[in-house]
């Protein structure tokens, strides 16, 4: 099990980027949240297997249809055992 944090630039709020990744992460069957910051990205930890984290990651890249991702930065942690998926406010 891995666990990865990412946050997504551009414009990624008010474009449905929370819950679309909320769907993308349950169909990969991973852990995790995600949420709108007060910067105007968005944040989200992920975790599970290496290869439905990484799906879900490059999904991120691009967001919904009607996002403009401009950046993720993405790092590794401590994987904590989170069961199922958030959208946290």
């Amino acid at each position: 099990m891995i666990r990865i944090r990412v946050v997504v630039h551009g414009l990624v709020q008010g474009v449905w980027f929370r819950e679309s990744c909320r769907r993308v992460a349950e169909e990969q069957g991973i852990s995790g949240w995600v949420r709108n910051r007060a910067d105007g990205t968005v944040e989200a930890v992920f975790e599970g297997a290496p290869q439905p984290v990484s799906i879900v990651v490059s999904w991120c890249r691009i967001g919904p249809p009607r996002a403009e991702v401009t950046g993720v930065d993405v790092s590794e942690e401590t994987p904590e055992g989170i069961i199922g998926f958030q959208v946290r406010r």
